[in-house]
C-alpha cells in the first residue's frame, strides 16, 4: 500500500511549471482526498492507510499537512525525482483521472467543493472522515468502466 506522502508526491511531479500554479498544502490536501475516494470507490480498498480528518478547510491528511506545512501558502516544490514502479497501472490511471478533474480548480475552490459533500459535512470537526463515509459517497459519482 502506498503512504499518502507517495500520492502527494505524484501530484507535486504532475504539475507543468509552465502553467504558472503550482500546487499549495490546501490544494494537495483535497487531490489527496480525492485520490482515496475514488480510489476505493472503483477498487474498493485504501490508496494509503493514514486517517483523513474534517478540519476547518476541509479534509486533511495530518501527517501529510505537517510534512508541508512549512511553505505556507506558496506552492510546493516538485520532488527531485519521483519513482514510477511503486505505481500500479490503475493506481497511475486513478491518479491521472483525479489530477485531471480537480487539478485545474483552485485551492479555494476544492475546499468549498468539499464543505458540500457529505464525507465532510457529515464528519465531526477535527475527527477522522471513516472509510464507510468515503465509500458511500464517492460510489454515488465514481462511474465504472
Amino acid at each position: 500500500m502506498l503512504k499518502a506522502k507517495d500520492v502527494a508526491e505524484y501530484f507535486l511531479a504532475a504539475v507543468d511549471d509552465n502553467a504558472g500554479e503550482g500546487i499549495t498544502n490546501l490544494k494537495l490536501q483535497k487531490l489527496v482526498y480525492y485520490a482515496q475516494g475514488v480510489y476505493l470507490a472503483a477498487y474498493g480498498e485504501l490508496l494509503f492507510s493514514e486517517p483523513i480528518e474534517a478540519w476547518a478547510h476541509g479534509p486533511v491528511v495530518p501527517s501529510l499537512y505537517h510534512d508541508y506545512k512549512k511553505y505556507g501558502t506558496r506552492a510546493i516544490p516538485r520532488p527531485t525525482q519521483l519513482d514510477l514502479s511503486r505505481f500500479s497501472a490503475e493506481v497511475q490511471q486513478v491518479l491521472d483521472e483525479v489530477y485531471n478533474v480537480f487539478g485545474q480548480f483552485s485551492a479555494w475552490k476544492l475546499r468549498n467543493m468539499t464543505h458540500e459533500e457529505s464525507p465532510w459535512k457529515d464528519t465531526p470537526p477535527n475527527c477522522v472522515i471513516s472509510e464507510e463515509s468515503l465509500l458511500k459517497y464517492f460510489k454515488k459519482i465514481v462511474r465504472h468502466g
